[in-house]
């Protein structure tokens, strides 16, 4: 599995044809995974999903690829490319402004697109308090959140 510190991920940048087909493969699963990560921490973490609080589950993962994919990064490995996304979530806008979520996904060499893999959804357990312990949760970015390699 690769690291921050193997890989070399390009600058930050709009979306391609190749990243919208990418990740058009893997749309359906992307919502699911949003759905059952919200589900998985309301139950012992509620403040990760926090931005969505009174939005239904429909209107949460309401996004088109085409339309809200608004920023990607990529590097190859030896094993494809893994392949960074900033996707915006228009149901959530507040006082923070818009949110977005940031997806991994990962395309194997030698086949084209048919075989991208949804890898993760980023959500950022951070400023550790003096023990280590996350002080603060975060599942859904702001526009000013870099979008980063994570491995979740």
């Amino acid at each position: 599995m690769a690291s921050a510190e193997q890989i070399e991920l390009n600058a930050p940048h709009a979306p391609t044809e190749k990243a919208f087909e990418a990740f058009e493969v893997v749309e359906r699963t992307i919502k699911t995974e949003i759905l059952k990560s919200r589900r998985d921490w309301d139950k012992h973490e509620p403040r990760m999903w926090s931005r969505a609080s009174g939005i239904s589950d429909d209107d949460l993962v309401a996004f088109t690829i085409r339309s809200d994919l608004v920023e990607c990064r990529s590097a190859p490995t030896s094993y494809g490319s893994i392949i960074l996304g900033k996707i915006r979530l228009p149901a959530v806008r507040d006082e923070e402004g818009e949110g977005f979520i940031h997806v991994r996904i990962h395309d194997p060499p030698n086949r084209g697109i048919e075989d991208v893999l949804f890898h993760s959804l980023f959500t950022d357990e951070g400023n550790p308090d003096e023990d280590g312990r996350p002080t603060t949760w975060r599942a859904i970015q702001t526009t000013s959140t870099p979008l980063e390699f994570f491995n979740e």
